[in-house]
């Protein structure tokens, strides 16, 4: 009974959030946003950890140029953001 209601919770807040970035966007939010807002604590902290090492960690190029990196790919892979 107690899972049932964390469930309820998590689906709660995620779909608050959800409802948030449809205002902002003015669509139906990109698929990483839904993945990262359902359940953070499995996916969605520990993968945002990992792109905070990658785009903000010790490395030979810039921060500007990590985050032109990443713009150009998600491009290539007609990411809406």
């Amino acid at each position: 009974m107690r899972l049932r209601r964390i469930e309820r919770g998590h689906r709660l807040i995620g779909k608050l959030r959800l409802t948030v970035v449809r205002w902002l966007l003015g669509d139906r939010a990109p698929d990483i946003v839904r993945v990262l807002f359902y359940r953070p604590e499995l996916f969605g902290e520990p993968f945002s950890a990992c792109l905070e090492r990658a785009l903000r960690g010790p490395s030979e190029w810039s921060v500007g140029e990590r985050e032109l990196f990443a713009a150009f790919v998600s491009r290539l892979n007609r990411c809406k953001f």
